[in-house]
């Protein structure tokens, strides 16, 4: 999302970097290009002025430290003002252990409600916690119905009454969830095209009738400041208790992401970083403005791994690399668990350092696809034991998966060159080590 706003202060950040000495005119000059990048990423002007002053005051008045670089120095001060910018810290949502806890989910018209509505019942599913998804839109074609289908999608309870109001839906919804020891009522509320009071009147008499725990706005990141606005609207009629980014995967700037916590005092607490149900995370102002300022978030992606991974399982498979006994049936199982953590150009971008290299490169996870079809259309015994794989073999393997024998011979060539390669290392010596010792199991 935020990839042009990185690259301009990355460029600008260079230019520090390449100076001896910082005086107070150039980083005046840097800071006028950071305030450029902000207004280009649509920032809301007077927060983009604000920072820059914040920025610019501390970084003449820094004491240069002799062991750091000045323009390293400067980067840490945009790095805070960026933290405190976005919410100085994380501000989870209300947790549904005391049931019923009820979430109320509002925004306009295609900013993601219902797709958030599923991702949290997914997310408290995944906690071994019951969760209601409630149809409270009976305005919107389709709207009760598509609610359903994810709902079922995901095995999740899902409640609706017909021929009643919004606010008596939500009650009832409540009531029943009382009644039936569910730990979490997610509401999922009608939106407009714009905001009107018609609307905000329904949804102020729904916060009257259930006092829900969470008022969440859900907030299109890819709208700019219109989202900004929406949410000042919202808070003011409603006293949101948080904003949830949407679209966060998508083309946007990331001016809303800056804008709204500073213009609204309203904190952001989710980020909807993908289209799957699995892609929602709980927003954290430092790890943003690390992935802003192009340091990577290696956090997050530790707790993606921990969340898929089995940490049991992920050891016998380093034995299993390590004695050159992974095969295809190994590599399928480790293909899911990647698949899982979220969109693989979205991981690379949370390495530090990685999301630079691999800027002009496109991960090609239908490539990956391929990859997988292939195994899956070789028998239990090939995919243990590739080396029986032989010319009549490839040819069935090949029409299995609508592949090519060329694609199918690649993909063995990979994958031996892989094993041979992980074959070596435990053969290895490695200096500083007695004989017969691998490090890889210290």
């Amino acid at each position: 999302m935020f990839g042009q706003l990185t690259d301009k202060l990355e460029q600008t950040f260079k230019k520090l970097r390449g100076l001896g000495v910082l005086t107070e005119k150039n980083i005046k000059d840097s800071m006028r290009e950071v305030r450029q990048a902000l207004l280009e990423a649509d920032v809301n002007y007077k927060v983009a002025k604000r920072f820059v002053a914040s920025v610019q005051e501390k970084s003449i008045g820094a004491r240069v430290l002799k062991s750091i670089d000045p323009g390293q120095q400067v980067i840490k001060i945009v790095h805070d003002e960026l933290v405190e910018l976005l919410g100085g810290s994380a501000e989870p949502i209300a947790p549904a252990d005391k049931g019923p806890t009820v979430y109320m989910i509002c925004g306009l018209q295609g900013s993601g409600k219902t797709t958030l509505v599923g991702k949290l019942a997914l997310q408290n599913k995944r906690k071994n916690r019951k969760a209601l998804m409630v149809a409270a839109d009976i305005y919107r074609p389709a709207a009760v119905k598509q609610l359903k289908v994810l709902a079922d999608s995901i095995r999740v309870e899902h409640y609706y009454l017909e021929g009643k109001k919004p606010p008596e839906i939500c009650a009832e919804a409540v009531k029943y969830a009382e009644k039936n020891f569910i730990d979490l009522v997610i509401l999922d509320t009608a939106g407009r095209l714009h905001i009107d009071d018609e609307l905000m009147v329904e949804l102020e008499e729904i916060k009257k009738r259930v006092n829900p725990h969470e008022i969440l706005l859900v907030a299109d990141a890819m709208t700019g400041q219109d989202a900004v606005n929406v949410a000042r609207e919202f808070h003011e009629r409603l006293g949101l208790t948080g904003v949830a980014l949407s679209k966060l995967d998508g083309d946007a700037r990331g001016g809303a992401a800056l804008s709204i916590r500073e213009v609204t005092g309203c904190p952001i607490k989710l980020a909807s970083v993908g289209e799957k149900l699995s892609d929602l995370e709980a927003f954290h102002p430092d790890r943003m403005a690390s992935r802003i300022l192009g340091m990577g978030d290696i956090v997050s992606l530790v707790e993606k791994a921990e969340e898929t991974i089995d940490l049991e399982n992920a050891a016998r498979m380093q034995e299993k690399l390590l004695k050159s006994k992974f095969d295809f049936e190994d590599f399928l199982e480790q293909m899911g668990h990647l698949k899982k953590m979220g969109p693989l150009d979205s991981l690379v971008g949370m390495i530090p350092g990685m999301g630079k290299a691999f800027k002009n490169i496109q991960v090609d996870e239908k490539q990956m696809e391929r990859m997988v079809a292939i195994i899956k259309s070789m028998t239990l015994e090939e995919r243990r034991n590739p080396t029986i794989i032989d010319g009549s073999r490839k040819k069935r393997i090949a029409r299995g998966s609508g592949n090519s024998v060329q694609a199918v011979n690649q993909l063995l060539k990979q994958f031996h060159a892989m094993q041979k390669m992980f074959g070596n290392i435990s053969k290895m010596k490695f200096k500083g080590f007695p004989a017969g010792v691998n490090p890889f199991k210290l």
